[in-house]
């Protein structure tokens, strides 16, 4: 027999698909009459597949009080955040070579913007502090007259903690200034609206809110329209922006997952908030726990704590019945401690000491209590067994 799976608490990487998705995804599989290429309108099951697309389109836009028009479909956030960061760069390197972003972005960004500089942009990268957050001053005082893009996360994927892109969206604003927000921690977690915050191009995905791995959406401004170069040519799918056909299944699993993660975004948020500070609660007890990230402007669902006293390896071997996380999993395969948390001040010792525990709308209370105890037999029986060091600073 297979052994039992670890408990789940690691939404923030991949969240399960809700079964109200999944069941449209089937459908879109299983009827012949939606099994058209939506590109072809010249017989009815392109055209039905077309409308399924377009709706999803429709629901992705609502939960960001966006325009569908403004909707580009992508295979996920890092694909939507190197089609705006690669495509807006090149397309407005007349007006200004020089970006501003941050040291603890996503990769799918970093290394975008790494690409940019071996072709000669500048990049401003400002240092959060230590509670992870940049302030909007820091971003104004970062502009210069060289300046055409910022980009900044709205949520980070290790900490939690959430950016005020309103304010800063609004700095940009006035300065005539292109502003990219990285949203793929965000939806059905914090409220996303483009129009008030600002926002020129926005970065979601599927599978951070409970739909399907390997769609996403670029969200583009289209008045005054934003200018971007493709990155994929072919077919000229999307208005050209981005060229493949479409998968129907995929797009409507989105579409719904987005339209379900808006509309009972309150309510998860009261539960989930619940269920992460009953997980604070007995971790803390432990003593020489440090939470990671500002104690308060962060989302629901993640809670990043350094354990001092404990070998992180050791400590992550150990925990075989939980399935989390000591940072992106897009890392993962590294042994090098969180860049997020060294940004943020922790050394090496407690930052490799860290774990990011993620909750979601199926984690339970007796998931918690069961973590809770997991966790505080492991790190009492290894800090009973190592050498004593002074705590890491």
């Amino acid at each position: 027999m297979n052994a039992p799976l670890p408990i789940y608490l690691d939404y923030a990487a991949t969240t399960p698909i809700d079964p109200r998705v999944a069941e449209a995804m089937i459908e879109c599989l299983r009827e012949p009459e939606l099994q058209g290429n939506p590109s072809s309108m010249g017989h009815e099951y392109g055209r039905r597949a077309r409308a399924r697309v377009e709706q999803a389109r429709a629901q992705v836009a609502a939960a960001v009080n966006g325009r569908p028009e403004c909707i580009v479909w992508t295979s996920g956030a890092t694909e939507s955040n190197n089609l705006a960061l690669l495509g807006v760069a090149r397309f407005h390197a007349d007006r200004g070579k020089h970006i501003v972003s941050s040291k603890t972005e996503h990769k799918a960004v970093l290394d975008a913007l790494k690409q940019l500089e071996s072709e000669g942009f500048f990049v401003t990268y400002l240092k959060p502090g230590a509670d992870g957050i940049v302030a909007p001053e820091q971003v104004s005082e970062a502009l210069r007259d060289d300046t055409q893009l910022v980009s900044l996360m709205h949520v980070n994927n290790e900490i939690g903690i959430i950016q005020d892109v309103g304010a800063i969206g609004r700095i940009c604003r006035e300065r005539g200034i292109l502003f990219h927000v990285d949203a793929a921690q965000s939806m059905g977690k914090v409220g996303i609206d483009v129009q008030a915050m600002c926002v020129d191009l926005l970065s979601l995905t599927a599978h951070k809110s409970y739909g399907p791995k390997g769609v996403g959406a670029l969200y583009v401004r289209r008045n005054p329209p934003v200018g971007l170069r493709p990155l994929i040519f072919g077919g000229g799918q999307e208005l050209g922006l981005r060229s493949g056909t479409l998968p129907t299944h995929q797009i409507v699993g989105m579409g719904l997952a987005c339209e379900i993660a808006e509309r009972e975004r309150e309510a998860d948020v009261a539960r989930i908030c619940a269920l992460r500070e009953r997980l604070w609660t007995g971790i803390s007890k432990l003593g020489r726990v440090e939470l990671n990230g500002h104690r308060t402007q962060r989302v629901c669902g993640v809670l990043n704590v350094s354990f001092h006293g404990v070998e992180g390896e050791s400590l992550k071997f150990a925990l075989t019945d939980l399935a989390v996380s000591s940072g992106s999993a897009c890392a993962s395969a590294s042994d090098a401690p969180s860049y997020v948390l060294r940004a943020l001040g922790r050394s090496d010792q407690l930052a490799q000491s860290s774990l990011r525990f993620s909750l979601g709308r199926f984690t339970t209370e007796a998931e918690i209590d069961a973590a809770i105890a997991a966790v505080t037999r492991e790190v009492e029986r290894l800090r009973a067994i190592a050498p004593a060091t002074s705590p890491a600073k």
